[in-house]
């Protein structure tokens, strides 16, 4: 989980956005477009047109972090808006981060199509 200090922000941009941006081109966005400064220690979350994938761009005071997250089932949830950002709250945050899902969850660690691959080494 990320933490979020108290007095921060969590700002989801409510149109899908490029998934191909990285650090960045989603700074300059939230500078830009949405009117924030990206400095500010708040968490600005970016989510992709298939709703799959959402990425996570905040800066700790320290440097700047961009986190993602791609769900193998289901969809993030979303506020149903047209355009900018809102803010949310901690109980909301905590109802966003839940994702719809209506299929079953694989064994942890087994990929599809990938074998054993991703085992962990011993020592």
């Amino acid at each position: 989980m990320i933490p979020v200090p108290n007095g921060a922000k969590v700002w989801l941009a409510l149109r899908h956005t490029d998934m191909r941006r990285g650090m960045r081109s989603l700074a300059l966005q939230v500078q830009h477009a949405l009117n924030k400064d990206v400095c500010a220690g708040d968490r600005y979350v970016f989510r992709g047109k298939s709703r799959s994938l959402c990425k996570i761009l905040w800066h700790d005071g320290l440097g700047m972090s961009l986190y993602a997250k791609r769900l193998e089932h289901g969809r993030f949830v979303w506020p149903a808006a047209k355009d900018g950002t809102v803010a949310i709250s901690g109980s909301a945050r905590h109802a966003c981060s839940k994702v719809s899902t209506g299929a079953t969850r694989r064994k942890p660690g087994v990929r599809p199509g990938l074998g054993n691959n991703f085992q962990r080494q011993p020592g």
